[in-house]
């Protein structure tokens, strides 16, 4: 729903004072679905500046959502699926930009069907959409840490002038995950929940690197190039299976990059269940089996392994590097078996990169911790939004939606709460 068509689901001859915490997308659409709701809005948030996570995520090109179809979409949210659902209902994909639009800003497809602002910078929009939320009375209190509740229920926050205390209010947690604690999203909060008897699943990196030893040659000589044009296929648990076609980067201590995060979930779920996880790449996904196997039998006799890789599949650099460092010189000999290495090259993987440094985090309040509106159910009156709920995604747009999506949820329950109440 664009912004202009948010309708007011409360009036009162005096406003109503409610809190939104955390100044990421998810609490910035709270604050702006309450703000039409004829309520006076508090946004606190522990850094100088709101959105500084959204802001180092579209420091190259902000990917606000994609373009496929709704239940391709919705199929990124894995096992969440069921819960994510009604967010989209409520605020999907074509809601998202609208609003962009909304605030002046066009978007366009990508041919890799990802949607971006015209201009591809998130600075622009952030800045339009501050300037929008309070031309709409938001008031925001920057360098606030949130700290939870005191023995009456007042609300305590850390600042640069000292300890504050506000009386309870309605409000809207968006605190972010465990990722990028640098930015704000340090997961302090979930002590604090867990404190009030709110049940929450450990925080655990999402859309992540992964760890394999390398040998000191390849290393030194392939970290940081990319591994473009590749497919890499892993099974999960249950029979999971994910299969896809894009680009990573090798790094000194492994593999990320897009492909790698799209999978990240599931590699990750295994390495925890049984210390290593076995991806499958295929190098050369525009070319059958059999067709290598023919062009690879053709070699001359003494050709090197380069030779052979450069002139019969057109395999070279880091790729050639990746086919020596993860197999043996007997399968190099044999035109066959070097041919299935191609199309089917395993990497162990032993590790996840630290949460820190991931794009974003699995884990958080547990969903049925959660009415329908997002409120907790032991805590009325405090509604979640955004990456501080078990949920997950890859990039691509599917994140962001869905944050922004929950902080419309979250706003608008809160809305329906205070006309209740």
């Amino acid at each position: 729903m664009p912004r202009h068509a948010i309708e007011c689901l409360v009036n009162s001859s005096q406003k109503t004072r409610v809190l939104v915490i955390g100044g990421g997308p998810a609490g910035l659409m709270a604050a702006e679905v309450l703000s039409g709701g004829g309520v006076q809005v508090e946004l606190y948030e522990a850094k100088p500046s709101p959105g500084r996570k959204f802001l180092v995520a579209g420091v190259g090109r902000l990917n606000l959502t994609h373009s496929e179809d709704s239940k391709a979409f919705l199929s990124r949210y894995g096992d969440r699926q069921g819960q994510i659902e009604p967010w989209l209902r409520a605020f999907g994909p074509d809601d998202l930009r609208a609003w962009a639009l909304d605030l002046g800003f066009e978007t366009f497809v990508g041919s890799s069907g990802r949607v971006f602002p015209a201009g591809m910078q998130a600075a622009p929009l952030l800045r339009a959409w501050l300037e929008c939320l309070k031309s709409r009375g938001i008031r925001f209190h920057t360098r606030h840490r949130w700290r939870g509740w005191d023995e009456h229920g007042h609300l305590l926050f850390d600042t640069r002038k000292g300890r504050l205390r506000l009386e309870p209010a309605p409000l809207v947690l968006a605190l972010g995950g465990g990722s990028w604690p640098q930015l704000g999203s340090d997961g302090h909060w979930v002590r604090l929940l867990a404190d009030r008897g709110i049940p929450v699943a450990p925080l655990r990196p999402s859309n992540c690197g992964f760890e394999t030893p390398w040998s000191a040659h390849f290393r030194e000589r392939f970290a940081g190039r990319p591994v473009k044009s590749v497919a890499l296929s892993f099974t999960g648990a249950g029979g999971r299976h994910f299969q896809a076609q894009g680009e990573f980067v090798v790094t000194g201590y492994g593999l990320e990059g897009s492909l790698v995060y799209a999978a990240s979930g599931l590699i990750r779920d295994q390495i925890e269940r049984s210390g290593s996880a076995r991806i499958t790449l295929d190098l050369a996904p525009g070319r059958t089996l059999d067709w290598l196997r023919e062009r690879l039998a053709r070699s001359r006799p003494g050709d090197s392994l380069a030779n052979r890789l450069r002139k019969a599949a057109g395999i070279h650099g880091v790729k050639a590097g990746l086919l020596r460092e993860c197999t043996d010189s007997m399968v190099w000999e044999d035109p066959s078996a070097l041919a299935r290495a191609l199309k089917q090259l395993p990497v162990i993987l032993h590790a996840t990169r630290p949460l820190a440094e991931a794009i974003s985090s699995a884990g958080g309040v547990l969903f049925e911790a959660l009415d329908e509106h997002l409120m907790l159910r032991e805590l009325p009156g405090v509604f979640c939004a955004g990456e501080m709920i078990d949920w997950e995604a890859p990039t691509g747009g599917y994140l962001l939606t869905a944050c922004f999506a929950s902080g419309f949820v979250a706003g608008r329950g809160m809305l329906a709460w205070l006309r209740r109440d």
